[in-house]
C-alpha cells in the first residue's frame, strides 16, 4: 500500500514512475527518497493530514529560503488530500555529509542562525497559521511580545491540555497565574520580531557537504529570538561551538539565562500534549519558579 501510494504520487507529479525509491519510515508522516529522470527527491505524505498541513510547511520553507541566511530544501510540489491520494509534499533531496557535525559546521550554523534572526518585521506572528509537529500553531499578528507569547503560544496549549486531560487543577492554577504575570516577567526588555525556524531541535538540522547547515521541518513565525535559542538548549544535540558562534555574531541580551526556562515552557507544553505526563513535572517546576519569583519582588 505504501509503495503503491508513493508510485501514484510520483506519477501524478512527474508523469512517470520513479526509477528507484527508498522508504525512509516516519512517525508523523510517511517519508521516502525517490529518483526520477536522474534527479532525487524527498517525498512525505500523511493520510490524516489536517487542511493546509503541507501547504504551511511549504510556505515556511519558502519564507526561510527567501531571506537567504541558511539553506533549506527547495519546494517542488505540495497538494491537499483528494479522493485517491493523501496530502503530500515533495522537496529537493539534500545529501548529508559522511561525517558528523564538526567545529567548522558549528560555527557556520551559529552564524547562519544569527543572520536569519536579523530578518525582522514590525509585529510578532505571521500572516498564516501553521503547525508544530502535528499540533496547530496560531500566529495572529500582535504588537507586543508578552501578549503574543501568552495568547498565541501558551494559552492554546493550555486549552489543548485541558481538552486532552493533561491539566490537573494545580497545574491549571499555576499556568493561569503565570499567564497573568507574563507582562511583569517580560517588562524589562524590548523584543524584536525576528524570523524564527520555530521548531529547532536536533532532528531538524542536517550537515550537508562542505559543512553547510540545512534546516528542515519549520514552524516559522516572527518572534523573540531568545525562544529559538532556548529551544536549542532544551533537549541538547547541537554541536559544541554552535552557541558560541551565534553569540559572537549576535550577542544575547543580559538576563537571557533568567528567561530561558520561561521560553522553554512552550515546547514543553507541546510535548506534554503530544506525549503525555512525562513532561508534566518540568512544566509545573517552570511555572512555580516564575510565579514565586514575582511574589518575591
Amino acid at each position: 500500500m505504501i509503495t503503491d501510494t508513493l508510485r501514484t504520487i510520483v506519477e501524478q507529479v512527474f508523469g512517470t514512475p520513479p526509477s528507484t525509491s527508498r522508504y525512509l519510515g516516519g512517525t508523523l508522516n510517511h517519508t521516502a527518497q525517490v529518483e526520477v529522470r536522474r534527479e532525487r527527491y524527498f517525498v512525505k505524505w500523511k493520510g490524516d493530514a489536517p487542511p493546509h498541513f503541507f501547504e504551511a510547511e511549504a510556505r515556511g520553507l519558502k519564507l526561510l529560503d527567501a531571506c537567504g541566511a541558511i539553506r533549506v530544501p527547495h519546494v517542488i510540489m505540495y497538494r491537499e488530500a483528494n479522493g485517491t491520494l493523501p496530502a503530500f509534499l515533495i522537496l529537493e533531496w539534500i545529501d548529508e555529509a559522511t561525517h558528523g557535525p564538526s567545529r567548522h559546521f558549528a560555527a557556520n550554523f551559529g552564524q547562519a542562525l544569527a543572520q536569519l534572526h536579523h530578518t525582522t518585521q514590525p509585529g510578532f506572528g505571521l500572516d498564516f497559521d501553521n503547525f508544530i509537529g502535528e499540533l496547530p500553531q496560531f500566529n495572529v499578528q500582535t504588537v507586543t511580545w508578552p501578549a503574543f507569547y501568552r495568547d498565541q503560544r501558551i494559552l492554546p496549549q493550555v486549552l489543548l491540555a485541558k481538552e486532552r486531560g493533561n491539566l490537573p487543577l494545580p497545574r491549571e492554577a499555576l499556568l493561569n497565574k503565570l499567564m497573568a504575570q507574563l507582562e511583569d516577567l517580560l517588562a524589562s526588555r524590548i523584543s524584536v520580531p525576528s524570523l524564527l525556524h520555530g521548531d529547532l531541535w536536533s532532528g531538524n538540522f542536517l550537515v550537508a557537504a562542505n559543512d553547510q547547515p540545512v534546516i528542515v521541518d519549520p514552524a516559522v513565525y516572527y518572534g523573540e529570538r531568545e525562544v529559538e535559542i532556548a529551544f536549542t538548549e532544551l533537549f541538547g544535540g547541537f554541536p559544541a561551538g554552535f552557541l558560541d558562534a551565534y553569540r559572537e555574531a549576535y550577542p544575547l541580551d543580559p538576563g537571557y539565562e533568567d528567561r530561558r526556562a520561561l521560553y522553554q515552557l512552550y515546547p514543553l507544553l507541546v510535548h506534554l500534549n503530544l506525549f503525555g505526563e512525562s513532561y508534566g513535572q518540568r512544566v509545573d517546576a517552570i511555572c512555580r519558579h516564575y510565579v514565586e519569583s514575582v511574589s518575591r519582588r
